[in-house]
């Protein structure tokens, strides 16, 4: 992924005010999501949120946190957080994702499949073997 000069600013300014160490940041809709480094995100958002906070409001930009994991389950599970689902696997290089409710469903879906081709994109970024993720 290539970085403009405005998300390297946005990278550097996140840093600074967290003291953390950004692995990737990119764009999903209006949302900038940060990748930190695993251990790293309580930090990254603060006590009670006041980096998040900070930073959103510096910037008046939303963002998202995520702690990257080498586990692609956990990593993912972070990834679509606060979604709650029933479980995931891995299987045969495609990961299934067994949604709680129909609402749950149409987030991780998206419209016209937007999240989820965001979401295989990201996935696959840092787990190639990955071919494919399934909503279930």
């Amino acid at each position: 992924m290539k970085y403009n000069l405005e998300l390297i600013q946005y990278i550097n300014h996140f840093e600074k005010i967290t003291g953390t160490r950004v692995k990737d940041c990119f764009y999903e809709e209006e949302k900038l999501i940060f990748i930190v480094n695993p251990g790293q995100a309580s930090k990254a958002v603060g006590k009670n949120g006041i980096n998040a906070k900070k930073f959103s409001f510096q910037t008046n930009k939303r963002i998202k946190i995520t702690e990257f994991n080498e586990d692609p389950i956990r990593f993912i599970n972070s990834l679509i957080s606060p979604i709650k689902v029933e479980n995931i696997t891995l299987e045969e290089k495609v990961v299934k994702i067994k949604a709680s409710s129909t609402k749950d469903k149409g987030l991780l879906i998206g419209r016209n499949s937007k999240n989820l081709e965001n979401l295989k994109k990201v996935v696959q970024k840092y787990f190639q073997d990955i071919e494919d993720i399934k909503i279930l």
